[in-house]
């Protein structure tokens, strides 16, 4: 019969194991996932590169204008082709990634790592309003995957390496480390427990490191992400301007919303006999929108990292490289094609287009807070909570958006001004009853995949081990799988019917409901939580 010291030196046994396992997990996602997204996110700025001199010798010759759009054509029809093979990479690629690290999305990695990773780069040859962050995120979560099925862990443990996978392709991507942790909990998960901190934080960090690695070999420059600004304290006498931006980026948040989701319904009345068909036709309709909106101007092209930079000014010393007319022209274009990539479905970035709206937008502000008075070295700072706020009112995700602006901004002196825009524009988004883009997203993706209706209830009955993952932790802190909850908790002669706050123990009898469409799948994820 074991000791009570025994217990205790088994249960401190079976926690150092397991974090010890998260962390050597963590770390070889990090690398593989690491080094696909550097590879992806090089070729990604070369593609952009090579777009731009294309589009920018079609707009002096018109000639090839025709050519152009067979170029197009042909490249449509390749995407379609892609979206048929992989219907996971339709979209963004964030919500399917969110999905995946919850357990409702399937993936298997190679194919859809290779599809999107193809797919996207073709999208930003032609020269599509597309960024590479959002590729990135489902990339590094199909590479977590890959990594675990190799190793053969536990679906849970699968779980929390497609979550590392996916911040470490943002954190990669963007350059932006403290925002791919803080992505892993708010966006991934919606909760932070240990182990998501543990396994995500070491697969960004060696992520990270690969990414120095890459770049030192291959003798190129990692550059601040926004050279272009530079940041001076905002007076208390200028705060009213950033209410006043917090308010406008959250109702155009809200606007740009209800836009993406009203293109969706219309490109659903797009619907022929074969859904094949019918994935490309709508592909093809976004690809040459896209071919459209690019040659109009040059600033709605690609993610928007460009443009961003066009909108800075080096703290008011140097003039914006964009007149108004130019801005407004690029907004509204950015706003109406990203929109209709949303609804098509055609494999695409959404994270960066959405930043560069908010840019646009501030600058747009901008020169109004000039004429009332506003000193001009707090342009930069006003560009930056504007794509803060109007981050926020769209994606939902507060946190992200603030630890995304210091971390551009390179300092925390800033956070209060950027605290108060981003929590009025999202209050804005809560009154309108929207909720985040991505959830909604990955939402209608398990409606048209049919989650929810294969979806069948079952009961587990499983005792708490001590040691394991979820014991002597709060119900509402452990990450159950997807559609459970627990009923009831028999401990003894007792049975309690618990809340969040219930403090679960060794040895409790737990009576489990899930509402799952793979009732293997869902208990093996319970063993690995309850020992």
């Amino acid at each position: 019969m074991e000791t009570k010291e025994t217990q205790k030196s088994n249960k401190k046994g079976n926690v150092y194991r397991n974090f010890l396992e998260l962390v050597i997990v963590g770390c070889i996602t990090g690398i593989f996932a690491g080094a696909v997204v550097t590879a992806f996110t090089i070729l990604a700025h070369e593609g952009e590169e090579i777009s731009r001199d294309v589009y920018a010798y079609v707009r002096d010759h018109h000639a090839f204008i025709p050519l152009l759009f067979l170029a197009l054509f042909g490249g449509a029809f390749l995407l379609g082709v892609a979206v048929n093979i992989s219907s996971v990479i339709r979209g963004c690629g964030i919500p399917q990634a969110e999905g995946a690290t919850r357990g409702i999305v399937p993936l298997k990695w190679w194919r859809d790592m290779t599809a999107m990773f193809a797919a996207s780069l073709l999208s930003i040859f032609m020269g599509l309003s597309i960024g590479a962050e959002g590729p990135s995120v489902l990339i590094g979560a199909s590479m977590g995957d890959g990594v675990a099925a190799s190793l053969k862990r536990k679906q849970m443990i699968r779980k929390y390496q497609a979550a590392s996978g996916a911040c470490t392709g943002l954190a990669v991507a963007g350059g932006a480390p403290l925002t791919g942790v803080a992505f892993a909990f708010e966006e991934a998960y919606k909760r932070l427990t240990p182990e998501v901190f543990i396994c995500s934080a070491f697969s960004v960090i060696v992520g990270m490191l690969t990414r120095t690695v890459i770049y030192n070999l291959l003798d190129m420059e990692i550059v601040n992400a926004f050279h272009s600004y530079v940041f001076t304290d905002l007076p208390l006498s200028s705060y009213g301007y950033v209410v006043l931006a917090g308010i406008a980026c959250g109702v155009l948040g809200v606007l740009f919303y209800k836009l993406c989701f009203g293109m969706r319904k219309l490109f659903k009345l797009i619907r022929l006999k074969n859904d094949k068909i019918t994935h490309g036709l709508r592909v093809m309709i976004a690809v040459l929108c896209g071919g459209v909106v690019s040659l109009i101007a040059v600033g709605a092209m690609g993610g928007g990292h460009d443009l961003i930079e066009d909108l800075g000014s080096n703290g008011g010393t140097t003039p914006v490289k964009m007149a108004v007319s130019v801005v407004i022209t690029v907004l509204l274009l950015k706003f109406f094609i990203t929109s209709v990539n949303v609804g098509s479905g055609i494999p695409c970035g959404i994270f960066i287009p959405i930043i560069a709206i908010g840019a646009c937008l501030g600058g747009l502000l901008n020169k109004v807070w000039l004429e009332w008075g506003m000193d001009g070295v707090h342009w930069d700072l006003m560009v930056m909570i504007c794509m803060a706020s109007f981050f926020t009112a769209v994606v939902k995700a507060p946190i992200t958006s603030i630890v995304m602006i210091c971390e551009f901004t390179g300092s925390f002196a800033h956070l209060l001004p950027v605290i108060i825009a981003v929590s009025i524009s999202y209050i804005i988004g809560e009154m309108s009853r929207t909720d985040g883009i991505y959830e909604e997203l990955l939402e209608q993706y398990e409606h048209e995949t049919g989650v929810h209706e294969r979806a069948v209830r079952e009961i587990f009955t499983i005792t708490l081990v001590k040691g394991a993952l979820a014991d002597k932790r709060q119900v509402r802190n452990v990450l159950w799988p997807q559609g459970a909850r627990v009923t009831s908790i028999a401990r003894g002669e007792e049975t309690i019917l618990p809340d969040g706050e219930t403090i679960l123990r060794g040895g409790d009898v737990l009576t489990i409901v899930c509402k799952t469409d793979d009732p293997q799948k869902s208990k093996e994820e319970l063993l690995s939580i309850l020992g």
